[in-house]
């Protein structure tokens, strides 16, 4: 069973961190709508979704990829890299207790789950203005004890590795070349986003549908051409606040511990 946690939209999300956007007033009550509708998606895909409340306090809360990453063998809780945002792993964990074994990041690493993308038993992490390299040495060493791969992979003029590459299902990546080092994803197809849709590349990939904003057609049409399933969601008033389609989500495979809470 497919199961995805959510958490509802703060009232305070206009008061969001915010890296590479200029603020815009943000409807909190079309966010709301947007949000439900991003959630009924899931549901209609075979998903099952576990909203947690909203946290009033915390405008960024929604965002519940990244506190925590996560593998077939344990969650890790993270230390984001704006202070504002930490208390969030608090709640998260709670939950994420039920499904995985724990594990806790130290200072002075600092790691925001849109930063990492696994595939397989590869895992990419990117190096940004969120993560740092104790978060992605941490990291390694977790994950390591398991197997995995930890490849660091430098990101620029964008929040998270996730805002500039994505999996999409047959040993391809969603990318934009002007905000991460190809050369990093060797061995995988790269598939690019077009010129004026430089945001695109973050993609949400759930069992063999691709979700994508309603704001990015031509990438719609690039999936489509490529015989992908496509299902387009408005998030117009969230990505005021530097949401994609990935981190509303942690979504896993909870029977036999299978599945990603990270990359899925």
């Amino acid at each position: 069973m497919l199961i995805a946690i959510t958490r509802e939209v703060s009232a305070s999300i206009n008061n969001c961190e915010l890296s590479f956007h200029e603020r815009r007033p943000i409807d909190v009550a079309k966010a709301i709508t947007q949000h439900k509708a991003y959630q009924d998606c899931l549901a209609e895909l075979g998903v099952r979704v576990i909203s947690l409340p909203a946290e009033p306090e915390l405008p960024d809360a929604v965002f519940v990829e990244d506190p925590a990453v996560g593998v077939d063998e344990v969650a890790i809780i993270s230390i984001m890299g704006v202070p504002s945002r930490r208390p969030e792993a608090r709640a998260l964990a709670d939950t994420l207790c039920r499904y995985r074994p724990l594990k806790f990041l130290l200072e002075p690493a600092t790691l925001d789950g849109g930063d990492v993308l696994r595939v397989g038993r590869r895992v990419f992490a990117g190096l940004s203005q969120r993560t740092n390299k104790q978060g992605i040495a941490q990291l390694r060493d977790m994950l390591g004890a398991f197997d995995y791969q930890v490849q660091a992979v430098e990101v620029r003029d964008c929040l998270h590795l996730k805002s500039a590459s994505s999996y999409i299902g047959n040993d391809t990546v969603l990318i934009n070349r002007a905000l991460v080092d190809a050369e990093q994803f060797r061995g995988f197809q790269l598939l690019d986003v077009p010129d004026d849709e430089p945001a695109a590349a973050n993609a949400l990939l759930i069992k063999d549908v691709v979700i994508t904003p309603a704001s990015f057609p031509k990438t719609r049409a690039l999936l489509e051409q490529r015989g992908l399933r496509v299902r387009m969601i408005d998030l117009s008033e969230l990505q005021k606040a530097e949401a994609g389609v990935t981190c509303g989500s942690l979504t896993f495979n909870h029977e036999g511990r299978r599945g990603d809470l990270s990359s899925i």
